[in-house]
């Protein structure tokens, strides 16, 4: 049976998913991951923290772009930073994102390596640079790049 299709042995009636349909799948149980982890914090009264998270992902997103338009950025630096990317929008990950904290631990850990290769490669000022949330923020990116100050 083909990647996708679902089929029940007692039956005639196959159903064939499209891969845009699992990204999308994918996406929406990330987004839904990521609004309870918001919704947990200002329920604990931590606002300054659901804030921070709430605004984290898509500086991580911009953060990213900035850098693949960056002509100082060197070209293989840029083509890791956007098969990291690939491999964030694929619905398939090396974990399932549906597995609970596992599923979303291996994209941060592969984000996290994928900057501290290129902090390690000089581009700590590049990414201060391009970073366009809150200076915490940055601090949390950068300690997860491998960065101590």
């Amino acid at each position: 049976m083909p990647a996708g299709d679902v089929s029940d042995r007692g039956s005639r009636h196959t159903v064939r998913v499209d891969g845009w349909v699992w990204l999308l799948a994918a996406a929406g149980g990330a987004a839904a991951l990521w609004l309870a982890a918001l919704a947990a914090l200002v329920a604990l009264g931590r606002r300054r923290d659901a804030r921070a998270l709430a605004s984290l992902l898509p500086d991580c997103a911009r953060l990213v772009s900035r850098l693949l338009r960056d002509p100082r950025v060197p070209r293989r630096r840029k083509l890791l930073l956007a098969a990291l990317l690939a491999y964030l929008a694929l619905p398939f990950d090396l974990v399932p994102d549906v597995v609970p904290i596992a599923g979303q631990l291996d994209d941060a850990l592969l984000v996290a390596l994928v900057l501290r290769h290129l902090v390690r490669g000089g581009g700590e000022e590049l990414v201060r640079e391009h970073w366009p949330g809150s200076e915490a923020t940055l601090r949390l990116v950068l300690a997860a790049a491998g960065v101590r100050r």
